[in-house]
């Protein structure tokens, strides 16, 4: 692997790995009365605590660097939710400590606002904290997803899915991979991964959000039939979706739209997106066209999210011209 980018990618690939460290630790806590209740603070907890986490890392690093996020403290400095606050300061404490910092709760909040840029700059950061909440809440599939956008494109992306055990990492031109979550005393070197090769419709998968809100599960449908796939779709929350289609384990992903007036936030697909191009795959919006990361922070230009092994890709998109899906 060449040099390009090396540092970059090592404070990504470390940054996503604490976080989903902090993550897992916030689930460990989750009670199932807590569930019960439907209580989403363990979630909020784990929301902030990344972004602190990541954008700290970001900031020691590279602090030119812009960073658009999801979140900012606003709602956490409020006096109600100062119970909240104080457990994201202890679960960052907890993975910072160690480095001997001191940390308290302006502090932290600090990092998190460090995600409040919103323009587009020639090179910027862009992170979800915790892409798949209901996921997290579940125990099944969330992300930690943080990606470099320069001049309009990304360059290099990390996804953390402790669903999966794995971080994924790309680097433009250079491939995408894979290296266990938790860090072996003598890590082995990545693996490479590859979309799939699969055609047939006979034999190919694809994966869409187990949420109808997110993506539409019927048009989903009406193009798997048009296409003469029969296998049930994958559903699963996250950028997780984009792993799984990396390494071949699906081969197609739809993110449908569901409304006319509704724009993809960035951080929801550029760490993932990349990879699978990275991968060998392909990813457009619903007219074919590349996502465009220039628009602050949202794909203003797009409508959608298509991502194939770019075996049936062309198909896709005739299937959603043909279904007049818009």
């Amino acid at each position: 692997m060449s040099r390009r980018f090396e540092w970059e990618r090592e404070v990504a690939v470390r940054a996503v790995r604490e976080a989903a460290r902090l993550c897992r630790a916030v689930a460990a806590e989750i009670a199932p009365e807590a569930m019960a209740k439907k209580d989403k603070s363990p979630v909020t907890v784990a929301d902030f605590g990344s972004q602190a986490i990541v954008a700290h890392a970001l900031a020691s690093e590279f602090p030119d660097d812009p960073l658009i996020a999801e979140e900012d403290s606003a709602e956490l400095r409020q006096a109600e939710n100062a119970a909240i606050l104080e457990r994201v300061v202890g679960h960052v404490r907890a993975i910072r400590g160690g480095h001997g910092e001191e940390i308290d709760a302006d502090e932290v909040c600090r990092w998190i606002d460090r995600g409040g840029a919103g323009d587009y700059c020639d090179r910027f950061w862009t992170l979800d904290p915790i892409d798949g909440t209901k996921g997290f809440l579940r125990g099944e599939q969330y992300a930690i997803a943080l990606a470099l956008v320069l001049g309009g494109e990304v360059s290099v992306s990390a996804l953390a899915c402790p669903g999966l055990d794995a971080v994924f990492y790309a680097v433009r031109g250079e491939g995408a991979f894979v290296v266990p979550l938790d860090v072996p005393e003598v890590p082995g070197p990545p693996v490479k991964i590859h979309v799939s090769a699969r055609k047939d419709p006979a034999a190919v998968r694809f994966c869409e959000s187990v949420e109808s809100g997110h993506s539409a599960h019927g048009d989903a449908a009406a193009i798997a039939d048009r296409l003469g796939i029969t296998s049930p779709p994958i559903r699963m929350d996250s950028q997780a979706k984009y792993a799984v289609v990396g390494r071949g384990e699906a081969d197609i992903y739809l993110r449908l739209p569901t409304r006319a007036d509704y724009r993809e936030k960035i951080w929801d697909h550029a760490a993932g997106a990349f990879l699978v191009a990275e991968a060998g795959g392909f990813v457009t919006d619903i007219h074919g066209r590349p996502l465009d990361f220039r628009h602050g922070r949202e794909l203003a230009d797009n409508r959608g999210v298509i991502v194939s092994n770019g075996r049936l890709h062309d198909q896709i998109l005739d299937a959603i011209r043909e279904l007049q899906i818009v």
